[in-house]
């Protein structure tokens, strides 16, 4: 089993792809390592720089675009960027490990498109509309105009989930977990 594939989930806020991310990141096997994305969004209070994310004021996030640091990166609201430095992968890789991303759906198919058949590249899907707003209320960290805009953006982003390798459900999240895990082993194996 060699280093250096990469595993990409990507999803609609609220999906339950962080959760599948951070429970497959705990497992042993296959050596699996996060890939942090970068952001100029403002750092929520249970957020870590450097763990969570690579926190950059848009200024210097828009200048290392210019640079060509990064991946991939997407403006997802005005002056509010995410993206991957192309830095984590290579320092993922140094490491032996498999990179795993937890990315939007746009991102994850620019890694995909850039990296074919060594990237894995899974839309996590929500049963319906309906269940991702209620999941992102009983979040309780958005206003209602952010919710609102987070609904929408889902709504879009549920029109690609074709362009992924595999849909993976969320609808019982400890099915979702196991099917996560024999998608993973499958693959790197």
């Amino acid at each position: 089993m060699s280093a250096g594939k990469l595993i990409i989930f990507s999803a609609p806020s609220g999906s339950g792809k962080t959760t599948l991310v951070h429970h497959l990141l705990r497992k042993a096997e296959p050596k699996l390592a996060f890939s942090i994305s970068a952001t100029s969004r403002a750092k929520r209070p249970n957020e870590t720089d450097g763990k969570d994310y690579y926190f950059l004021p848009a200024d210097e996030f828009r200048m290392r675009i210019e640079n060509g640091d990064f991946l991939e990166w997407e403006e997802v609201y005005p002056d509010q960027y995410y993206g991957t430095l192309r830095s984590e992968i290579e320092r993922i890789h140094a490491e032996g490990m498999h990179v795993m991303f937890d990315v939007d759906v746009v991102g994850g198919l620019n890694i995909k498109k850039q990296f074919g058949a060594q990237a894995l590249a899974v839309f996590v899907k929500p049963p319906s509309i309906e269940e991702l707003e209620r999941r992102l209320r009983h979040r309780s960290t958005e206003s209602e105009e952010s919710l609102q805009k987070r609904v929408g953006k889902a709504a879009k982003e549920l029109e690609f989930a074709d362009q992924f390798d595999v849909i993976l459900i969320n609808d019982d999240l400890e099915i979702a977990k196991s099917e996560a895990e024999k998608l993973v082993r499958d693959f790197i194996k």
